[in-house]
């Protein structure tokens, strides 16, 4: 029922594919939804998107280790730097995506990944992916999706570290790794599931 109603909540056309896609349709949003890992998996399959780089964000100490980050004392979330093609896909649709494949009412956790680190946020980079988020999240909170408030925060990016290179296509090139197995192939077979006409072909 939920994933009826949020999509008909984000019944949001897209724009008009256009058979010349230059750079300027090109576009950044980096998000924070839990484990990077879990994230970028599911973007990853998402028509439109270009590439999807895991590292950090949000924190106060320049080029952070991995390990540091686990720490929780950096400040900075494990993210995801999404670039996409807007004559493909849009904003709406990529928060329509992060909305459904993670947990936004879950502060500083996901599942039994917990600490700030693993935080919902959004890092906007321009007023209208701003606008476009704040809309979101008022929409979601006023028709109850969820069964409580959304903790997601938005906030203007600053800067992007990307993660080490064995965090990048993680899920792709360690599918047989239990953490793959039990937290990621669920979510990525839900957003088959429910974006099945959005994916990219293969």
């Amino acid at each position: 029922m939920k994933n009826i109603l949020l999509i008909g909540l984000f019944a949001l056309s897209l724009n008009g594919i256009s058979q010349n896609k230059k750079a300027s349709n090109l576009e950044t949003i980096t998000l924070g939804g839990g484990c990077y890992w879990c994230v970028e998996a599911v973007y990853e399959n998402l028509d439109g998107v270009k590439s999807v780089v895991s590292g950090f964000s949000g924190g106060n100490v320049a080029n952070p280790t991995y390990e540091e980050v686990c720490t929780g004392e950096t400040g900075h979330a494990e993210v995801v730097q999404i670039t996409y093609d807007k004559n493909v896909t849009d904003i709406n649709e990529i928060f329509k995506v992060f909305f459904t494949v993670h947990d936004p009412t879950t502060l500083n956790r996901q599942g039994a990944d917990v600490g700030t680190q693993y935080r919902s946020v959004i890092f906007y980079k321009n007023a209208e992916q701003k606008k476009a988020a704040e809309s979101i999240i008022s929409e979601l909170n006023k028709a109850k999706i969820y069964k409580n408030p959304i903790v997601t925060k938005v906030e203007p990016f600053k800067v992007f570290y990307k993660a080490e290179d064995y965090h990048q296509n993680y899920y792709s090139n360690n599918k047989n790794q239990p953490y793959c197995k039990m937290v990621i192939q669920p979510k990525l077979e839900k957003f088959e599931k429910v974006f099945k006409d959005k994916l990219k072909k293969k």
